[in-house]
């Protein structure tokens, strides 16, 4: 017992440095108390404040946003995508039935026309149907500016009178469809290093010519004569000058002066079918211009 109670018997010293030590809790509590609501306040409030400018920038974008309208620009309804429909408020079976009606190789052409093809609402149309852009021979289409869209257009049937192509002109040949300046060019050059031509099929070997303008050129030409034809002698002739004729090469004049070496010469067309390199395709043409 006494034990314990030595446990509590305190010097004057340590009396006075509990005493001490109350003292400071004690300060340290009521600071807390008078001091502590102000620094939480304090750094609340810049928080709040912060918080308060970020909210306000939001709120700033978020009115931006609802007021903001897509700008929308003048356009060809003819190349709406997938996208653009989707953006302008179609539905994908309206998209999908102007899509068809242009796989078709057809345009529309008028306001009341996309309405018929796409069967999209009076109310859609009246909205979206002032940025529609045509081409301006749509919007012309009796006046002069649409001329030169007119003269691509199928003209009337016209009575055509075949003229000789061995006596053609520079302007006839750019007559027909498909062919310009250089073409025409072309072929009257062709014509001259041949004396002429012997075939219209003869246009189907020449390179750059369509078969849309092969065939207003068959249209329009035939071959009524054949003066002037410059034929060659095949048996005669050295290599270097057979390779000059249009139809050979180097390669094939060699393979000629070896054939009618080793066959006492070229007798006739089937001959020609066994040398070795002989475009076959055109060897009917080709016969026209030898001499056996």
């Amino acid at each position: 017992m006494n034990k314990i109670k030595s446990y509590f018997l305190f010097s004057r010293e340590h009396r006075s440095g509990i005493f001490l030590l109350f003292a400071i809790i004690i300060l340290v509590q009521l600071s807390y108390i008078f001091f502590g609501d102000y620094f939480i306040t304090k750094n609340n409030t810049t928080e709040d404040k912060a918080w308060l400018l970020v909210q306000n920038e939001i709120d700033s974008l978020k009115s931006i946003q609802s007021t903001k309208k897509d700008t929308i620009y003048p356009f060809n309804p003819n190349y709406i995508t997938d996208f653009k429909g989707y953006k302008l408020g179609m539905t994908i079976q309206e998209i999908d039935r102007l899509h068809a009606f242009r796989k078709q190789g057809k345009f529309v052409n008028s306001v009341e026309e996309f309405q018929q093809v796409t069967k999209v609402s009076n109310a859609f149309l009246s909205k979206i149907s002032p940025y529609f852009k045509f081409p301006d021979w749509v919007k012309n289409k009796g006046t002069a500016t649409s001329e030169k869209f007119h003269k691509f257009l199928p003209k009337e049937k016209e009575k055509i009178i075949q003229k000789d192509i061995n006596v053609a002109t520079r302007e006839d040949l750019i007559a027909v469809y498909g062919i310009g300046e250089k073409l025409a060019d072309k072929i009257l050059q062709e014509k001259e290093k041949l004396g002429g031509f012997v075939s219209m099929e003869q246009f189907q070997f020449m390179w750059g010519i369509s078969p849309e303008a092969i065939s207003d050129l068959e249209k329009r030409f035939t071959i009524k004569s054949q003066i002037g034809i410059k034929k060659i002698a095949i048996n005669d002739l050295s290599q270097k000058e057979l390779a000059k004729f249009p139809y050979f090469n180097y390669a094939l004049a060699k393979e000629i002066v070896i054939y009618r070496t080793m066959n006492s010469g070229i007798k006739n067309i089937d001959d020609l079918t066994k040398i070795k390199g002989m475009p076959n395709e055109k060897i009917k043409i080709i016969a026209l211009y030898l001499e056996f």
